[in-house]
């Protein structure tokens, strides 16, 4: 397998640290503003012919160790003996996500299915529903890892390229990888450390939050946010949720909000809240989030043992965490490298919600707040 580092500016173009006109697959992460342009893709296509290009809006991208705000990174990839597939969805509206889910499942499934890396919608799309529905006709047995777009802390529009199709909204794009060579490593964790009380989600309409213990969501968010309040959604992604059902212990996930509605005092997440389940609040330092960073990258390595080569290690990673660190961004980013080999081409962006199996179960699920980390490698 081999890699070629990409960017692109409007300015400047297209520039590539390799020559890969035969990659199977691009793959490309820019700000919403750039791709909404559509001359990244269109120059991704015309630049690699036989390639599968696909690429997402961000909350920034990173290429190596370093982030940005601006422009477009990528990776062109060669594979040796693995082949890649595209499966897309269009127009999809956020109660058709398990239906999408399913759709794209089928159109990816095969005896030889390794593994399959999904882009979406970060707005318009239930991430838990199309986890749900991708699992569901695949199995657990296929791990399925990827992101939502992004788009900042603005958001107002998250954009999907997939093919022939410029970067748009409410798309949603699967990538399958077929054969005995590839290897699918993953790992995710979070760092957010727990605070307040325990309490139950008493009311719930798929993603939107009514009640925690029969007291409006917002209610509780606000007393806890005080004076930073005024800047919700936004300032909500510092103080995630922790949910669990305390019927299966240790299966944990992590919501974040993406949206509020004062007049009804609810709140949406990005993926399910199911009524029932206990949540906690929890808020994040600098340094626990690192060691989780670091956390989801060992396990991504130790699922790839055996493999050879450099391979992609692909990097999703929350908005939340990155407004959380400031500056100290690139610190969790590190962290992830150095559980590799020197010399790791390494790609990211940061997310509006982050697919990765559970641990314990291999189910794909939609997680906040996190670092996820997909390493694509072949076997010798």
């Amino acid at each position: 397998m081999r890699v070629a580092k990409l960017s692109w500016s409007p300015q400047a173009g297209l520039s590539s640290t390799g020559d890969e006109p035969q990659a199977d697959l691009v793959l490309y992460f820019g700000a919403r503003p750039v791709l909404a342009e559509g001359g990244c893709h269109q120059a991704l296509r015309e630049a690699f012919p036989g390639a599968v290009v696909v690429g997402c809006s961000t909350g920034g991208q990173s290429l190596g160790l370093e982030v940005e705000e601006d422009g477009a990174v990528g990776a062109a990839l060669r594979f040796a003996g693995t082949r890649v597939r595209l499966a897309t969805e269009n127009a999809i509206e956020r109660g058709a996500s398990h239906a999408c889910g399913r759709r794209l499942g089928a159109a990816l499934a095969a005896p030889d299915l390794a593994g399959v890396l999904v882009l979406s919608d970060g707005l318009h799309v239930n991430g838990s529903a199309l986890a749900a529905g991708i699992t569901e006709r695949l199995g657990p047995g296929v791990p399925v890892s990827g992101g939502l777009a992004g788009d900042g802390a603005a958001f107002a529009a998250t954009l999907v390229g997939a093919g022939e199709a410029a970067p748009a909204e409410r798309r949603v794009a699967a990538i399958g990888f077929y054969g005995p060579s590839v290897r699918f490593g993953h790992g995710s964790a979070g760092g957010w450390r727990r605070f307040g009380p325990e309490r139950r989600i008493t009311q719930a309409d798929g993603p939107v939050l009514h009640e925690l213990d029969g007291a409006p969501a917002l209610d509780l968010y606000e007393r806890y946010l005080g004076d930073e309040a005024q800047g919700l959604p936004g300032s909500a992604l510092l103080f995630p949720l922790r949910i669990w059902n305390p019927a299966r212990p240790g299966h944990e996930l992590v919501r974040t909000v993406l949206g509020v509605d004062k007049a009804a005092r609810s709140m949406t997440f990005a993926g399910d809240m199911p009524a029932g389940w206990r949540a906690q609040l929890m808020r994040g330092g600098v340094d626990g989030l690192v060691s989780g960073a670091a956390e989801a990258a060992r396990a991504a390595a130790q699922r790839c043992e055996g493999a050879a080569g450099d391979g992609l290690a692909l990097l999703v990673s929350c908005i939340g965490r990155r407004l959380l660190m400031g500056q100290r961004t690139a610190e969790e980013i590190e962290a992830v490298a150095a559980q590799f080999p020197p010399g790791q081409p390494i790609l990211g962006f940061y997310s509006y919600g982050e697919l990765s199996p559970l641990a314990a179960s291999g189910h794909c699920e939609l997680h906040n707040q996190t670092m996820t980390v997909t390493l694509l490698r072949e076997a010798a």
